[in-house]
C-alpha cells in the first residue's frame, strides 16, 4: 500500500496582471512531496520557484490569478478559508524566506518574532514560550541564546539572521519546511553550516523540506529528490542520483554540461545558447524548444510530464535518446 503524499500540486497556474499585459509565472505545475523527504527545486532565475512556494501558502499579491490544486494531507488548500490558511502558515507548513534582512522585522527583537509564531500556533504560557524560544535558538546553533533573544536583526550577522529565520520557521514544529534559497549571499562556510543544519533538523524532526536553489552542487550534496523548473513548468523530476547520472530532459542535460567538473581546467565551459522565453508570451510547445539541440517536430506541441522509468519523470520527447551528459559534444 503506497503512502499518500504530504503535498500534491496539480496543474498549478499563476498569472499576474500588469499594465503591460498578463505574466504567466507558473504554467501547469505538477509536483509531489513525500513525508520526510528532502526535495530540491532548481532552475534559472524567473523560472517560477519562489512563486510556487508562495502560491502553496497563498502569499501572492491579490492581482495574482491562481488555478489548479494544492492538496495538503488530502485537503485542497487553494479553496480553504483564510482562517484555515493562518493556521497552516507557520504552523504545519513553515517557510524560510529568501532574504532574512528584509523578511525579519527590523523594529522587533528576535525573541518577540519567535514568540509571535508560538502565540499563534501553540497554547503555551509566557514562560513556556520563552523557554521554547531559547531552545530554538540553541537548536539552530546560536551561542548564548538567552541573551540573544533581546537582540534586533541588525545586531546579527548574515548567517545568524538566517539561523534566526530557521528558528522562527521551526517554532510550531512543521511537517513541511519551504526553504527559499536559504543560503543566498552567504559565504561558502556559512552556507555549508546552514545546509547541514537543515539536513540534521529534517532527520531529527521527521520533517519534509523543499529547498529552492540555483546550485546543482548543493542539490547533489543535500537532497533526496529534485525537480527541474523552466519557464514556469516542471521539466524533470527524479532522485538526485538518477538525474545527475542520467538526465532525461534536454534542459537538465544542458544544465549539467554547463557545470564545472573534473577535467575542465583551462577549458571553456559549455553554455546554453539563447534566452528563456518571455513570460508574457508563454510557449505553446516545449518552452525549451528555441534553445534545444535535440528538438524534433513534435516539440511544437507541449510534451506532458511522463514517467520514463520508475520514480523518474520527464517532459521531453528526446528523453529516451539523450546521450550521457558527460560524453555529449
Amino acid at each position: 500500500m503506497s503512502i499518500a503524499p504530504l503535498l500534491e500540486i496539480s496543474n498549478l497556474a499563476v498569472t499576474f496582471k500588469t499594465p503591460r499585459g498578463n505574466i504567466c509565472a507558473l504554467d501547469g505545475v505538477d509536483l509531489r512531496v513525500e513525508p520526510g523527504e528532502f526535495m530540491g527545486l532548481v532552475g534559472e532565475s524567473g523560472s517560477g520557484k519562489s512563486v510556487m512556494l508562495k502560491a502553496v501558502l497563498r502569499l501572492l499579491h491579490k492581482d495574482a490569478q491562481v488555478s489548479g490544486a494544492v492538496v495538503w494531507r488530502g485537503e485542497n488548500i487553494l479553496a480553504a478559508s483564510e482562517a484555515r490558511m493562518r493556521a497552516l502558515r507557520g504552523g504545519t507548513i513553515g517557510m524560510i524566506f529568501q532574504e532574512p534582512m528584509t523578511a525579519l522585522n527590523p523594529v522587533l527583537t528576535i525573541g518577540t518574532q519567535i514568540d509571535e509564531t508560538l502565540v499563534a500556533h501553540d497554547a503555551m504560557s509566557a514562560r513556556q514560550r520563552k523557554t521554547r524560544a531559547i531552545d530554538l535558538l540553541g537548536l539552530v546553533g546560536i551561542a548564548a541564546p538567552q541573551e540573544r533573544l533581546a537582540n534586533y536583526p541588525h545586531e546579527f550577522s548574515g548567517g545568524m539572521r538566517q539561523r534566526a529565520m530557521i528558528a522562527i520557521a521551526l517554532a510550531a514544529q512543521p511537517a513541511l519546511l519551504l526553504a527559499d534559497e536559504p543560503t543566498t549571499a552567504l559565504d561558502v562556510t556559512i552556507q555549508d553550516q546552514i545546509l547541514k543544519l537543515l539536513q540534521r533538523l529534517a532527520r531529527e524532526l521527521g520533517m519534509a523540506v523543499v529547498l529552492v536553489t540555483h546550485d546543482l552542487g548543493v542539490v547533489a550534496q543535500t537532497c533526496d529528490r529534485v525537480a527541474v523548473m523552466y519557464a514556469g513548468r516542471i521539466m524533470e523530476t527524479g532522485t538526485v542520483q538518477a538525474l545527475f547520472d542520467d538526465p532525461r530532459h534536454a534542459y537538465s542535460h544542458a544544465l549539467l554540461r554547463a557545470m564545472p567538473h573534473g577535467g575542465t581546467a583551462h577549458t571553456q565551459l559549455a553554455t546554453i545558447p539563447g534566452l528563456p522565453p518571455r513570460l508574457d508570451k508563454p510557449a505553446a510547445g516545449c518552452a525549451f524548444l528555441p534553445r534545444c539541440s535535440f528538438a524534433e517536430a513534435g516539440c511544437a506541441f507541449r510534451p506532458p510530464l511522463v514517467e520514463v522509468e520508475p520514480g523518474h519523470a520527464s517532459a521531453c520527447l528526446a528523453a529516451r535518446r539523450l546521450p550521457g551528459w558527460e560524453a555529449a559534444p
